[in-house]
């Protein structure tokens, strides 16, 4: 006799939509839509390619997209959830990292597009180090820059 209770609706649904998600991206569920298909059109002749032949293909495809739009739409969200709160865990790890982009995913489309445009800077900035191996913060970055070009034109003044 065993203790255990019997896993949740929810969990059970999880545990079918990932099956039915991981079998519709195989090879094997491609044959067997090709093979629906080529016996569809088969079959044609023989119902003499009726009004009735169409509605059966046309209900069963339309029945069957339905359903995989909410597969796709969860199987996306779990995995984008999965990759940010990887990356949220590199970003919390890594001594030197902007703490400002942990749940990054969080803010409007207009804070996304103003740190968009200081990364952006901040690879324009990159494109002049010699060392491609260096890196670091956007303020770090602007104060090097501007170490180096002072430099650059002190040294020019110099000569």
């Amino acid at each position: 006799m065993s203790n255990s209770k019997p896993a949740s609706f929810g969990a059970r649904l999880e545990r079918f939509s990932t099956a039915v998600t991981r079998w519709t991206g195989s090879s094997a569920a491609l044959a067997v839509a090709l093979l629906i298909i080529i016996v569809w059109a088969l079959v044609g002749p023989v119902f003499h390619f009726s009004d009735t032949w169409q509605l059966v293909v046309n209900t069963g495809t339309t029945i069957i997209t339905f359903v995989m739009v909410f597969l796709i739409q969860r199987s996306q969200n779990k995995d984008s959830l999965a990759i940010h709160l990887k990356l949220n865990e590199l970003v919390a790890a890594m001594q030197g990292a902007s703490n400002r982009l942990i749940d990054v995913e969080a803010l409007t489309e207009k804070d996304l597009e103003t740190l968009s445009r200081y990364y952006r800077e901040l690879a324009k900035l990159s494109r002049t180090e010699i060392d491609v191996t260096h890196s670091h913060s956007v303020e770090e970055a602007r104060e090097r820059h501007s170490v180096k070009i002072g430099s650059i034109r002190r040294n020019r003044e110099a000569k």
